[in-house]
């Protein structure tokens, strides 16, 4: 979450979806998300994160795991942990999560942004996991920019932002306070898996961490193996404007909602990959009239209703996308908690996991 996470549509929706829900930090994570990217092809991309999730460990260069002082290198530089924090502030999307999946109360965090929130600002999964621990919340109201004084209040020890947009001004703003882990490298493009590790590796918590990652690649698997028709599909995460469907946004595997489809056996239509051309960027610029390009996409998942399927229906220049014809979609609704967990983390998987993976089995069985 950046100072503004992930305004997850072009503009707050974009950005968080676009990044994020974000893709959803704050208002500079919209900027960075409309400022839609793009990824290499999905095999490659799926390999490469799983060789920065093996190297995150490297970040702790002093032999050990858990022994302090460590360094730790990211996106925006390096950072040194003198010794094991105790105070934990956690902001952006879905770094809160980490710790509290651990066991560890955060001295104070970042409301969400993006889906339906209580009155404090939480996603149900992350409430949930405060009431589990019987702790009540310290939450900043940093949508529309970091509070630098309330963060400094909780006087902690690391700042938890693995994945995030923070730009290098935010950085070193934050660093002033307390060290601050961000992105491994790319803003925005950290997956659930690397945002878990990391933040461990900070807390001094790596072993707890990457089990925390296995014991839930291992729920996935077993929810998958009731969903055997969701194995090898074509599907494509796309953000669409109802209102003007001239141009609209593929996010690539560098997103962390279309590489969490790779997890669930999905993959990248090659008439996607085959218009990147910055491996770097997390989604792509698609005009309306080059959908006809997009003929071997089986399923759409996109922000919306059925008004929004209705009017794409109604626009010709989507009809050779068999999951047009097919209806194939899975629709997120901003007021659903599937639109917030479609940027997955450590607590929002085991919490929606039913409900997507039956989502996404319809519009499966649509596409058949």
């Amino acid at each position: 979450m950046k100072n503004r996470i992930v305004a997850l549509m072009i503009s707050s929706v974009l950005a968080f979806s676009l990044a994020g829900c974000a893709g959803a930090e704050k208002t500079d994570s919209a900027a960075s998300e409309t400022n839609v990217s793009a990824e290499a092809d999905g095999a490659d991309t799926n390999a490469d994160k799983a060789n920065a999730e093996e190297e995150s460990s490297e970040t702790a260069e002093n032999a050990e795991e858990g022994q302090f002082p460590l360094t730790i290198t990211h996106g925006l530089g390096e950072v040194v942990i003198e010794e094991k924090p105790e105070n934990i502030v956690a902001i952006a999307w879905g770094n809160p999560d980490v710790p509290l999946a651990l066991g560890v109360v955060p001295v104070g965090i970042s409301e969400a942004n993006f889906g339906p929130r209580d009155e404090r600002g939480l996603l149900a999964w992350t409430a949930k996991a405060f009431e589990d621990l019987g702790v009540t919340p310290n939450v900043f109201d940093d949508t529309d920019g970091w509070d630098y004084e309330a963060i400094a209040d909780c006087n902690p020890d690391v700042i938890l932002a693995a994945y995030s947009g923070l730009s290098k001004e935010e950085y070193d703003n934050l660093s002033e306070i307390a060290p601050v882990v961000a992105y491994p490298e790319i803003a925005w493009t950290t997956t659930w898996q690397e945002e878990t590790v990391n933040d461990a590796i900070a807390m001094g918590l790596e072993a707890e961490g990457r089990a925390l990652v296995e014991e839930t690649e291992a729920l996935i698997a077993e929810k998958l193996s009731a969903y055997p028709l969701l194995e090898g599909k074509n599907v494509a995460f796309f953000w669409l404007s109802e209102d003007d469907l001239g141009t609209f946004y593929i996010y690539t595997n560098n997103d962390p909602r279309a590489a969490f489809l790779g997890d669930l056996g999905f993959v990248t239509p090659e008439s996607v990959t085959s218009l990147i051309d910055d491996p770097t960027q997390f989604s792509i610029t698609v005009s309306a009239e080059n959908a006809d390009l997009l003929d071997d996409i089986d399923i759409i998942i996109t922000y919306g209703t059925e008004s929004l399927v209705s009017a794409i229906k109604a626009d010709g220049r989507f009809s050779k996308i068999p999951a047009v014809e097919n209806e194939a979609f899975v629709l997120l609704d901003s007021n659903d908690v599937l639109a917030a967990a479609s940027t997955p983390t450590v607590l929002s998987i085991p919490y929606c996991i039913d409900d997507y993976l039956l989502a996404l089995n319809e519009a499966a069985t649509k596409a058949e």
